[in-house]
């Protein structure tokens, strides 16, 4: 549905009106365009962490400069160095000269290490005068310190989302020790035009092995999408088709057509099939072993809304939300798990919702749902470690679709303006996220919930 505010706040007369008016402009989004380089302008690389060269390395083909006299298209800052408080110092030095010459649509990049990477050491063993080790050993806080620091970098790269503005975004990305040959792929996504409404996240890079690049890097994986058949999940069928992948495109029964129209537009396959049937699982499972030996991405879009306030809410209100949205995911990851249908470096995307961050009034089911998705990612997660199949979860905010068309139209607004980049999101923006996380060379990101939501001003 069209932003009317935003389009007329981006015309010249409605930019200068709303400028005496003293009302907010939305900003004009760099959205992904392949013909278009990965940044407008150079990379500002700066710190002196153990990420330097792997920074570099992700940067291949982009202009990087350590200083820049005229505006930068990203600020990219290794703080792994930072060891201690005192040492934040280095986010003012490096970020404060540009706060009002970033590009538009610029993108601020932190890198740091995991506080859970340290732990607590016992204290030193000093012995008696003479004895060796007497006096010596490092401090038991260094690795407290050196956590707290890391810690602080969140309330940074939140405070300056919201600060840098005209369409900017600024994300944390802890890289675990050993993590740093897996960073390419979330760099990549975070400074390009493919994250225009993913702000204010922190995202967690472990070890992994890279499989070898392909182009295009979904090239012969299969993809089961399901609620494919509109809005987000039809985009999320474009992208990961975009992207090489056979996209299996799942939807119920009474969306047949629309589901055969988006299949066919991706060269795909329809599936018609209602995931809260009891024979769902075993049927979706023979379908894809019989068809494709199995399935590379899982992705479990299909959800429903039935809001009623708690007091006005019916059980079979309650149920079916809760069945559609989390139960029919659990069923289905189990069944192909273990029927090994899921390969050794396999993808597992679930979509929850701020909603299930945040809460909503007259949402407590969907709430639940939602974060009952958030709760199924970080369980499978380290379980399927082993393996080398990973689990994330997207969690959008207010997105374009006609489900949101249908809100009132101050609550539809509200929805729009609460956030820092002022405006929707678009159903692109859920999928090129989950293209990030189910391309092979994301193998070191797990157990994340990455909220698609243009940093939302309410409780995310």
């Amino acid at each position: 549905m069209t932003d009317r505010y935003a389009s007329f706040a981006n015309s010249g007369p409605g930019r200068a009106i709303l400028k005496r008016l003293g009302l907010p402009t939305p900003p004009h989004l760099r959205r992904f365009r392949p013909e278009e380089p990965l940044l407008p302008g150079p990379v500002l690389v700066a710190g002196e962490g153990r990420l330097g060269p792997a920074i570099r390395d992700a940067l291949e083909g982009c202009e990087v400069v350590e200083k820049a006299d005229a505006p930068v298209g990203a600020i990219v800052f290794d703080a792994t160095s930072v060891t201690d408080s005192s040492r934040l110092r280095a986010l003012y030095d490096t970020f404060h000269p540009y706060a009002r010459s970033l590009l538009p649509s610029g993108r601020l990049v932190v890198l740091g290490t995991p506080p859970d990477a340290y732990s607590w050491p016992g204290p030193a063993r000093r012995g008696r005068a003479g004895e060796p080790g007497h006096g010596a050993g490092p401090s038991p806080l260094a690795g407290i310190r050196e956590a707290v620091a890391q810690r602080a970098l969140e309330g940074f790269v939140r405070s300056a989302g919201k600060e840098f503005g005209r369409g900017s975004t600024a994300q944390l990305v802890y890289v675990a020790p050993s993590g740093e040959d897996a960073i390419g792929s979330t760099l990549q996504f975070l400074l390009s035009g493919r994250s225009a409404y993913v702000s204010g996240q922190v995202i967690r890079v472990g070890p992994a092995r890279l499989p070898a690049p392909a182009v295009p890097p979904l090239d012969a994986k299969v993809a089961l999408v399901t609620g494919a058949a509109r809005g987000i999940g039809a985009a999320i069928a474009q992208v990961l088709a975009r992207d090489g992948a056979h996209v299996v495109c799942l939807d119920m029964p009474a969306s047949g057509e629309a589901l055969a129209d988006v299949a066919n537009s991706v060269g795909g396959t329809a599936l018609q099939l209602d995931l809260t049937a009891a024979d769902a699982p075993d049927r979706l499972a023979e379908f894809v072993e019989t068809r494709h030996g199995g399935v590379d991405v899982v992705v479990h879009n299909a959800g429903i809304t039935r809001d009623k306030t708690l007091g006005r809410m019916a059980p079979d209100t309650w149920d079916a939300v809760i069945e559609v949205n989390l139960v029919s995911q659990e069923r289905v990851t189990e069944i192909l798990l273990a029927r090994d249908l899921i390969p050794s470096g396999g993808r597992i995307i679930c979509v929850s919702s701020v909603s299930g961050i945040a809460g909503n009034r007259g949402q407590t089911n969907y709430a639940t749902s939602k974060a009952g998705v958030i709760g199924l990612v970080q369980a499978l997660a380290p379980a399927l470690r082993e393996r080398e199949v990973t689990v994330n979860a997207v969690a959008p905010g207010f997105i374009e679709t006609t489900m949101t068309a249908a809100m009132p139209v101050l609550v539809r607004q509200a929805g729009r303006r609460l956030n820092s980049l002022g405006q929707g999101g678009l159903p692109v923006d859920v999928a090129e996220t989950v293209a990030w996380l189910a391309a092979p060379d994301s193998a070191g990101v797990t157990g994340n919930v990455v909220r698609v939501c243009g940093q939302s001003l309410l409780g995310a």
